[in-house]
């Protein structure tokens, strides 16, 4: 069982909510007959009838040839009675996510299909070495994790349980890689790969949150226009739902025996309680009641330009902010590295500016000596950013902060204040996101390659997190999470294993 299930093997989908009908929808327009159940009465009928609909339409908008469509529409038969799904060589179920009801549902499925069948749950969060525990063949049980919308979202993953048959995850690897979607391996552990490796990007916007870093316009604003991600963790997480998001972080903090790394947000919590779950309620951290004025993100007022700023060293990934100041008109002087920034920095008229390392700007001035001091945020690409986070020095003056935010101002880059805190916003999120994305590796719970993957196409982020820290620098990853860790004191920010070996081997994570 190498290959992908042939094109007239039949295809049972038991389940006929979004997820269910999004999977059939799938199944039947790769060309296999599927059948589709629901348990509840004239649940599979609606939805068959709605999927011919949507079929329809997306014919209608030329993105399935008409013909296409309607022989996809004629594959999807709705059945009565599970033992209709009787001659299915795959069954998918895609009930609700309750594990004794998808445990009792899979003890009376591998009665009705034939032995050769492949059982797969769709279960975003559940064990599948748990599901199929105590069933007579659990070798051929496997996860096969669609994301929602199931027809649109590339993502699957394949997840293997304890007791699954390597066989059965290369077939669902074949099958779902036939059907146009980019599958990825997993081994069956709290979150798999996306819900797991995910998490920091919602934990570390919270702990800025608490800290009164920002407001959560501003640091949606700076996620998306400086570290590239298609939305802010506040925006994403109204459009989840703060009930559904919590829900998971609680589930993988949990089963991680309560990891420091996974703490729920006590705020989210609040807001829950409240009935404040984001778009769905009308409101979550921004209101979505008629009339309701979205927040902007703060900006920094307009300040002169510089005439000149001098580059102390080399900046790294930030050196197109030089060549953005020199195509600006400012005069750009190049000077030997500065002892107290060995990985480089800008001058402004006495005022030191350089990339966060993970440490507050305070702390970074005392270890210097020098007062006006100012750390800027990491950005995905900075020849092309349109924001920044910067943070002055408890002890920098206001005049050294105008000089700092009118030299990134003339960059042509909106300055956003943060308060002095570690990390900043995009260097603490990227950094974390790779130090788990990291350990998923380490522990083996799948390929770099898989990792990133995942991460690209199940929550669209614009670089994988293994492949963006090796662009920063291992090392700089490493000493940015050791400098976090020191600061705050917490587990939460250990180095994964696997970044402080290839920082001293020099390889990279991404491989």
């Amino acid at each position: 069982m190498a290959g992908a299930l042939p094109r007239d093997a039949v295809v049972a989908v038991i389940g006929a909510g979004t997820m269910g009908a999004g999977i059939a929808q799938v199944a039947a327009v790769a060309g296999h007959p599927v059948v589709l159940f629901d348990a509840r009465v004239g649940a599979a009928g609606s939805a068959r009838d709605k999927l011919a609909s949507t079929l329809e339409a997306l014919a209608g908008k030329g993105k399935l040839a008409p013909d296409a469509a309607r022989a996809a529409a004629a594959r999807i038969v709705a059945v009565h009675a599970l033992g209709d799904c009787a001659g299915a060589a795959l069954a998918i179920e895609a009930i609700v996510e309750d594990l004794a009801a998808k445990r009792a549902l899979f003890a009376e499925l591998e009665f009705v299909v034939r032995g050769d069948a492949v059982l797969a749950t769709n279960t975003s969060s559940l064990s599948v070495t748990s599901l199929a525990a105590g069933m007579q063949r659990p070798a051929r049980v496997a996860g096969l994790h669609f994301f929602n919308p199931a027809p649109v979202m590339p993502l699957v993953e394949i997840v293997s349980g304890l007791a699954t048959d390597p066989g059965v995850a290369a077939t669902l690897h074949a099958t779902a890689a036939a059907w146009g979607k980019a599958p990825v391996h997993a081994s069956s552990t709290p979150g798999f790969i996306v819900n797991r490796c995910a998490r920091p990007f919602y934990g570390e916007a919270w702990r800025l949150l608490d800290e009164r870093a920002a407001s959560p316009a501003t640091i949606d604003a700076l996620l998306r226009d400086a570290g590239g991600f298609r939305m802010g963790p506040f925006e994403l997480m109204d459009l989840i739902g703060h009930d559904v998001n919590l829900a998971v972080t609680g589930s993988v903090w949990q089963a991680y025996h309560y990891d420091a790394r996974f703490t729920p947000s006590v705020r989210q919590r609040e807001l829950v309680d409240a009935g404040f779950h984001g778009r769905k309620t009308g409101r979550g951290l921004y209101d979505y009641r008629e009339g309701a004025t979205r927040p902007a993100p703060d900006v920094e007022a307009p300040r002169p330009a510089p005439a000149r700023v001098a580059i102390h060293g080399d900046l790294g990934i930030a050196a197109p902010l030089a060549q953005r100041l020199a195509a600006a008109g400012v005069s750009v002087e190049r000077r030997p590295v500065a002892a107290a920034f060995p990985r480089g920095a800008l001058s402004i008229d006495g005022v030191f500016l350089a990339l966060t390392d993970g440490r507050t700007a305070t702390t970074r001035a005392a270890a210097a000596g020098i007062d006006d001091v100012v750390v800027f945020d990491l950005a995905l690409d900075f020849a092309t950013c349109t924001r920044l986070a910067a943070a002055p020095a408890d002890r920098c003056g206001a005049d050294a902060w105008g000089r700092a935010a009118g030299a990134l101002q003339a960059a042509s880059v909106a300055v956003a204040r943060l308060d002095d805190v570690a990390g900043l916003a995009v260097m603490r999120t990227v950094t974390m996101l790779a130090n788990e994305a990291a350990d998923a590796v380490a522990q083996g719970i799948a390929t770099a390659r898989d990792v990133d993957t995942a991460m690209r196409k199940g929550v669209n982020y614009p670089h994988g997190p293994l492949a963006w820290a090796d662009a920063l620098g291992v090392s700089a990853v490493r000493e940015t999470l050791a400098n976090l860790g020191a600061h705050y004191g917490e587990d939460r920010y250990r180095v994964s294993p696997l970044i402080t070996r290839r920082a001293a081997s020099g390889q990279p994570l991404a491989s």
